[in-house]
């Protein structure tokens, strides 16, 4: 979350794959900014996006790395030789992207039921390409409600209900209950424009990262393990099945 770039294309298009820049600059011969990006930066519990960036004469630079560094986006490739000027095609390694847009919004989705069934906020999460975790504020770790919740998760998913973006100013965004579903304060005041994500009938929140169309394509959430992590905090990895 946070100002709008123009910068960062993966903000308002989730399923671009390719997309044309310039190198502004290379620090240490392998960490570059370019004048725009659909690289993810890791960050909010989503890993970055990998892939390659190949210049006009045909070399080809693997990203293994992409991380917010102040107003710019880093992406560490794993060779030297982009310099200042060159003109790159990057592509985005689509099925990692893809499943980690679906781990999202199935996380989004789990999120809201926990919290309206249980008032339950997020402590912490990791998205991952075979499995991710959402920690919870839940007083009672009982593994029964925690099904149930899945269940209910599961049902919503099939409604093929749209996923949407927009952005709106921090006093509007404030206004709204539960836009916020992260235990901890709200974002920093100098974020004066939020993006948010909304997921048609099922839930509002605050949010940065990257998610599909429609709750249709999440596929099916299967919880594979449930820890109790101590005082109010459970931790729930869960998986997807096509």
């Amino acid at each position: 979350m946070g100002d709008v770039t123009e910068q960062a294309l993966y903000l308002t298009d989730h399923y671009a794959k390719e997309f044309e820049a310039e190198v502004l600059s290379v620090k240490d011969g392998k960490y570059v900014v370019l004048s725009k990006t659909l690289f993810y930066p890791a960050s909010g519990g989503q890993p970055n996006d990998t892939g390659t960036l190949e210049t006009e004469d045909g070399r080809k630079f693997n990203v293994v790395f992409a991380i917010k560094v102040g107003d710019n986006i880093s992406h560490e490739v794993e060779t030297e030789g982009l310099k200042e000027g060159d003109k790159v095609k990057g592509k985005i390694d689509w099925e990692r992207r893809y499943t980690l847009m679906r781990m999202h919004t199935a996380s989004h989705i789990l999120s809201s039921v926990f919290h309206k069934e249980a008032g339950a906020l997020i402590t912490g999460n990791q998205l991952g390409t075979d499995k991710s975790r959402i920690d919870f504020s839940l007083d009672d770790f009982d593994r029964d409600k925690i099904e149930e919740y899945t269940k209910k998760a599961n049902e919503l998913i099939k409604l093929n209900k749209r996923v949407k973006v927009s952005f709106v100013s921090r006093e509007e965004a404030m206004k709204i209950p539960g836009v916020m579903k992260l235990a901890g304060p709200a974002l920093p005041p100098e974020i004066k424009t939020w993006r948010l994500l909304e997921i048609e009938d099922i839930d509002l929140q605050a949010d940065g990262g990257t998610h599909v169309a429609s709750t249709s394509e999440v596929g099916e959430v299967k919880i594979v393990k449930i820890e109790n992590k101590g005082k109010n905090n459970r931790r729930v990895y869960f998986e997807l099945v096509d």
